[in-house]
Formats: C-alpha cells, sequence, structure tokens
C-alpha cells in the first residue's frame, strides 16, 4: 500500500456542556493513502462528521474540543499549526464537501462570486482570471451554459446543481484530500448516481484522495477500497471493501449489514449464525441502513 498521506492517531474530540462531557469521538484511528477512497461509515450520532470537522479544525470551540491525539498530513500534525497556517491548508490542500449544499453555500453572493473567493485567496490573481478559472470548474463539473450560471444565485439552481457548484468550490485549488460528508444525501438515486461518477472522475484526473463519510452501504460497496466502521464515537473495525462484506468481524458491522433490504435474498445474518453463502458487495446498490 502506498505511503499514507493522512494519519489520524487517537483522536479525542469532546463537547463540554452543561449536562456534562460528551466523548463525540474517542481513540479514533486511520490512514489514508494517496488517490484511494476510504468509506467512513456508521449510524447518525457514531461520530462520522465530528471526525472529519477535527480533521480539518472546524470543530466549533466552544463547547467542542480536541483534546488528544494527533492528525498527520503530509507527516506534519496538523494540531500542532497555528490558526493561520491551517487556513492555507483547508480549501487548498484538504477540501471539503457538506452535506447540504444549501446551508454551505452563501444566499448572497453569486455561484461564481463563491468559487472564485477561495480561488483568489490561495493562488493570489485577480478576480477576472479567478471567474475564468470558476467557469472552467463549472464545465467539468458538467454544469451547462456556465458563463451564464456564475452570475446566478444558490437559490436559482436545482439541488443536484448547488452540489456541483459544492464539488466545483471543493476541487477548485485541486486539493490532495477531497473530505465527502454524506455528499448525495439530498439528492434522489439518479442523481446521487451522477454525482458519485463526477467525483470518481476528478479524482482520477486530480490524482486526490477521498474521505467519503456516508450511511449508505451502496454506496460504499461502489466506490471505496477500504472501510472504517464506527459507533459512538469509536472504530469498530477496519477493513478492505470485500472483507467488510464478505466477512464482517464486529457484530455492530454485522448488524448494519442484515439490516440492508436485499432484492432477491432472503438469507440474513442472525445471532446463531455467523456467515452467509451469497456475496453481498454486488447486491448493496442504493441500500441504506
Amino acid at each position: 500500500m502506498p505511503e499514507p498521506i493522512l494519519q489520524v492517531q487517537q483522536l479525542k474530540t469532546y463537547f463540554y456542556l452543561t449536562e456534562g462531557i460528551v466523548p463525540a469521538v474517542e481513540e479514533v484511528r486511520f490512514d489514508l493513502s494517496r488517490g484511494e477512497t476510504l468509506g467512513l461509515v456508521g449510524e447518525s450520532g457514531s461520530g462520522k462528521s465530528v471526525t472529519a470537522l477535527s480533521i480539518l479544525r472546524l470543530v466549533p470551540d466552544p463547547p467542542g474540543k480536541i483534546v488528544g491525539g494527533r492528525i498527520l498530513f503530509e507527516g506534519k500534525n496538523l494540531l500542532d499549526l497555528s490558526e493561520k497556517e491551517m487556513r492555507k491548508i483547508r480549501g487548498n490542500r484538504i477540501s471539503m464537501i457538506f452535506q447540504e449544499p444549501m446551508t454551505s453555500l452563501n444566499p448572497v453572493l453569486t455561484i461564481g462570486e463563491q468559487i472564485a473567493e477561495g480561488i483568489v485567496l490561495h493562488e493570489k490573481v485577480g478576480k477576472k482570471e479567478a471567474m475564468n478559472q470558476s467557469i472552467e470548474m463549472l464545465r467539468k463539473v458538467e454544469i451547462p451554459a456556465p458563463e451564464r450560471r456564475i452570475r446566478e444565485y444558490p437559490h436559482q439552481l436545482s439541488g443536484g446543481m448547488r452540489q456541483r457548484v459544492m464539488i466545483a468550490m471543493a476541487l477548485a485549488l485541486r486539493p490532495a484530500i477531497l473530505i465527502a460528508d454524506e455528499p448525495t444525501t439530498a439528492l434522489d438515486v439518479t442523481i446521487q448516481r451522477q454525482i458519485l461518477d463526477l467525483i470518481r472522475k476528478l479524482q482520477e484526473e486530480i490524482g486526490m484522495a477521498v474521505l467519503l463519510i456516508t450511511h449508505n452501504l451502496g454506496i460504499i460497496a461502489e466506490t471505496a477500497q477500504r472501510v472504517v466502521v464506527m459507533k459512538e464515537g469509536r472504530v469498530v473495525e477496519t477493513a478492505d471493501v470485500f472483507s467488510l462484506f464478505e466477512k464482517p468481524q464486529h457484530p455492530y458491522t454485522q448488524q448494519l449489514l442484515a439490516a440492508v433490504p436485499r432484492l432477491g435474498e432472503t438469507k440474513r445474518w442472525t445471532k446463531k449464525r455467523g456467515s452467509r453463502s451469497q456475496s453481498s458487495v454486488g447486491n448493496q446498490q442504493g441500500a441504506t441502513p
């Protein structure tokens, strides 16, 4: 396996609330290699998104705080960097696609202004050149008439179009790592497929690594090489995608797979049976536990 570009080691992120301390992420550990797609799966509240926000040091403080561990990006511990140094990495070397584009995009700025902002900040080019690059990025994410779209506002676009804009923003600076947090949750199945294919195509073009956060095991089966399973803030299993679907080791992983409806298959996991006779990787399409 290639040398990891990202190493998360014993990461701990807590939230300090009036009701007490909540350990949202506890001793999380995984590696991400260049060009790899790593799936991060688990139920809502398992700590997936907090892990992603911790990597970018975007956990709201207060009440959240990273209290332990290391996050090594290209050998450098991100937790040791100043905020000024982190700003040079966010959006430039590590980008993130958020779950709901309508709440992530600024409603009072045009699409072009929002894509160009990061280009101007990190590449030190003029606004005209940044706008030209923004048009080219919209063309790459297959938005029709990009010269017109850059003058439009988020509310004028469909959900699928807004998600494509988010991808264009995230990839405008050709990052080394893309963190995709439930990038297709709010989309219908047809648009979901288009977005996933688009991310895969651009990943191959740029050569970036992808950390794909989702609860949809069908997406994981189709796109990831390895999988990290989280439960209650902890990693309970890490495996390559085929091993995970063929022979999951942890009871929680087995329960997640048992919850997936399968067309034409009646056999399921039970407490008494620890294996199944049929491969399920090819039967997970569109399945959500």
